[in-house]
This record gives structure tokens, C-alpha cells and sequence, in this order.
């Protein structure tokens, strides 16, 4: 049977190796970094993690359903997570079928499979795979936005950010709000001289409990229509948090879960104690000085850009991924349409879809490689469909905002029930 090599040790990565290995398909692993975890593990040269980051979805709702954590804390840090994906490779043997600080620099194809060039600590090498599957993740290469004017003090990306002491004693403004850069305001409000965070558009505020219990765990049987949820849970937040306009944010030009909403509603505490203020979106910068577009301006000692992050597969051509503006545009985001034998982890981003979610999406890509591999005929009817009827709609009836950041974006419930009924019909030979 052909090896398949699998790019990235990092959650994706390691359920892609779980899947493939379990149906006996050979596979060999390339990661950066010294070891497994992906960018839970800090000291990965890589990883964007900060000392104080915690998941932002509960513990149930993330793990991987056949092998639970051994924690029962509700929304435990990144220790604890990069514990658990050693123990998670470990229980399943596949920590050594990975090459470590081995980082794959070229891919081209070759007789209908490809050849993978790597650097490692025995030097470069090209190997030739059948296949290969892209795991390096979605949250490394930082979006760097261009600014009108200069700024004479310090420019940080939150990738850079590890801990609070990096901002003690500074001026602090926050550019975007995100997950990550509402966590790190909470860090810089007890250590900064004084933090502020421009924004362009509004937010929804989800708390973390609602009820006593991790709120995304709550309504998770047949789920609502998408403009009844979203009015339901409007109405919810409304009650549990207020309005997020009365502590100077925007008002949202969207519905709620059109975007990635913020799991942190201490922004909103600091907010309504005076610890942090919300500015504007930035006209330009004047050395130490930032103007904002409503004429308003503020001078800083440190810029923390939280601008999110873009794709990156820079070791292969964009044309073999058949990229469509900001992502390759790939069937339920795995498979390009020309079955070239490249095959993308990970590339999801949805509220709630956990790591389970993706190890169904791995489970699909394993179950099509395993009939390329014992019934090509089987294997055929897959691609035929896939190339010759429509994709489906993975939005859940959602409309999610036009922006970079949400091009790889789906409804966890529509995702996870497409990919269920795609293994179910390849399974079956249809």
C-alpha cells in the first residue's frame, strides 16, 4: 500500500495520522517544531500561544469523542491541552511516525504522486508520496496590515505576544478585537500604564456559563434554524451581558454568528470599571501619535496588532490548490476538485466544531484513500460526484460577513452533516 505523508504535528495533523493509520494506510509525519501539539505547545518556535490562554470552547464540546481528556475543568489552558496531545499521539503510536524540527520546504508533483523535499537534522531530502496531506495549520502566518504615516514606538503582532511583563508599564492600544486581543486587553489592564482598543465594527459577547453550565453546551440536540438561533440568542445575551454599544462599541452591522463572536465577556467588566477605553478605527499614525477617524487622538508607547492570521502553504504553488481569493477553494475544504493528491487538514473554522470535527474530516479523507488504494472503481464514483454535482452549502443558513478571515468559515452542524453523508455514500460504493 502507498505512504501518504502528513504535514504538521498539531491537532489536525495528529487526527489525520490517527485516521489514516487506523485503516492501515503507511504514513509519515513532518513537524517543525521538537514535538507534537502544534501551536499549544509554547515553545514551539511557531506557536502564537500566550502564557494566559485558556480554549474558548468547553472541554466536551472540543476533545476527541474516542479518547476524552483526563481533566474536568470546563476550559483548561494550553498545558493541559498540550498534555493531552501527547497523550492523545502516544495512546494511538503516532508521536513516531513524525520527523521532528523536520520542515518540508518543496512540493512537486511527480508520476501521479508527489515529491516532498524537507530539511531536517540529518540534512534536505526528497521523498515521493502518493499523497500528501497539508496540516500546518491556519493561525501562524500574521496579517499585517498597511497604516497611513509612521509610528515611532513598538509594533507587536499578537503572534509575538507571550506574556504580560512584555506590556508593564506602557501605553498600550490594541488594533482589532478578536478572541485573542480581547484576552490580551484583560492581560494588559493589570500591567500596562493604560490600554486602549480601536475597533472598526461591533461585537457579540457570548459569557463562557450560561445558566451554571459552559454556555456552548446548552442546546445541543436538533439544531434551531439560523434566524430563529440567532434571534433566541440575542435576546439571551441581551439579558446576560447588555448591550455592548453602552461600553463604547460600535453597533454590530450584522446578525450574531455571521462572524466568530468574542467568548469573553471580562473585556466588558474592565469597560464598566474605566480600565480600558474603546477608540475608533485608525485614520493614520504621526510618530508617537495615532489619530482616529472620528478626529479623536491618542499617543502610544506600543501597538499590538490584533489582525488575525492568512493561509499559508508556501512549501507548494497556489495553482495546485486552485486558490480562489484569501483560501484554496476546496470540497467541504479538504479536497481540491482536480484530485491531484493533495489533500488540506484543518482549513475549518466554525463556532463549536472541535477537534472531533475535524477528525471526522480526516476520517472522510482516510475512508476515500483507503478505496483509492483497495476499490479504485469506488474511489472514481467519489471524485465523479465531487466534480459533477453541486457542493454543498456549508453556511447553515448563515450569512457570514465577506471578509478574508471568514473565507474558510462553515456552520459546525451543516459541516459535520455533510461530511457525515459523504462518508456514509463513499462507504456504500454510491
Amino acid at each position: 500500500m502507498n505512504t501518504y505523508a502528513v504535514i504538521g504535528a498539531g491537532p489536525s495533523g495528529l487526527a489525520a495520522a490517527r485516521a489514516l493509520t487506523s485503516r492501515g494506510i503507511p504514513v509519515d509525519g513532518y513537524e517543525a517544531s521538537h514535538g507534537v501539539g502544534g501551536l499549544w505547545d509554547i515553545s514551539n518556535p511557531r506557536s502564537t500561544m500566550y502564557e494566559s490562554a485558556h480554549l474558548i470552547s468547553s472541554r466536551t464540546t472540543t476533545e476527541f469523542a474516542e479518547f476524552p481528556m483526563r481533566s474536568d475543568v470546563d476550559y483548561p489552558g494550553h498545558r493541559v491541552l498540550l498534555e493531552y496531545f501527547r497523550e492523545y499521539a502516544e495512546h494511538f503510536g503516532l508521536t513516531g511516525l513524525f520527523r521532528f524540527e523536520t520542515r518540508v520546504t518543496r512540493l512537486e508533483p511527480r508520476d501521479g504522486g508527489w515529491d516532498l523535499t524537507a530539511t531536517g537534522p540529518d540534512g534536505t531530502s526528497t521523498r515521493w508520496y502518493a499523497g500528501v496531506v497539508l496540516a500546518n495549520g491556519t493561525l501562524a502566518e500574521p496579517n499585517v496590515p498597511a497604516f497611513p504615516g509612521e509610528f515611532t514606538g513598538e509594533i507587536l503582532h499578537t503572534s509575538a505576544y507571550k506574556s504580560a511583563a512584555q506590556l508593564a508599564g506602557k501605553r498600550v492600544l490594541l488594533i482589532g478585537a478578536g478572541n485573542s486581543g480581547c484576552d490580551i486587553a484583560v492581560d494588559a489592564v493589570h500591567h500596562a500604564a493604560s490600554v486602549d482598543m480601536s475597533v472598526r465594527r461591533g461585537y457579540y459577547f457570548v459569557p463562557r456559563y450560561l445558566f451554571g453550565r459552559p454556555s456552548d453546551t446548552l442546546n445541543q440536540g436538533r439544531p434551531l434554524p439560523a434566524r430563529i438561533k440567532q434571534a433566541v440568542d440575542t435576546r439571551v445575551l441581551r439579558a446576560f451581558t447588555g448591550d455592548p454599544v453602552r461600553f463604547g462599541f460600535p453597533k454590530p452591522d450584522y446578525r450574531i454568528y455571521e462572524s466568530h463572536p468574542i467568548v469573553n465577556t471580562l473585556i466588558l467588566n474592565h469597560l464598566g470599571q474605566g480600565d480600558l477605553r474603546v477608540r475608533a478605527d485608525i485614520e493614520r499614525f504621526d510618530g508617537p501619535v495615532v489619530r482616529f477617524r472620528d478626529g479623536s487622538t491618542g499617543e502610544y508607547d506600543l501597538l499590538m496588532l490584533a489582525t488575525g492570521y492568512t493561509l499559508d502553504y508556501p512549501f507548494v504553488d497556489k495553482t495546485h490548490l486552485h486558490w480562489r481569493g484569501a483560501s484554496p477553494r476546496l470540497f467541504l475544504n479538504l479536497f481540491p476538485a482536480s484530485f491531484n493528491g493533495l489533500y488540506v487538514m484543518g482549513m475549518i473554522e466554525a463556532s463549536g466544531i472541535g477537534w472531533q470535527g475535524r477528525y471526522e474530516q480526516a476520517d472522510l479523507l482516510a475512508a476515500y484513500l483507503d478505496a483509492v488504494e483497495t476499490d479504485p472503481a469506488r474511489a472514481a464514483r467519489f471524485r465523479d460526484r465531487v466534480t459533477g454535482t453541486p457542493w454543498p452549502d456549508l453556511t447553515g443558513g448563515y450569512h457570514y460577513l465577506g471578509l478574508d478571515r471568514m473565507a474558510y468559515y462553515v456552520n459546525k452542524d451543516a459541516y459535520r452533516g455533510a461530511v457525515r453523508r459523504e462518508k456514509d455514500a463513499l462507504e456504500a460504493g454510491a
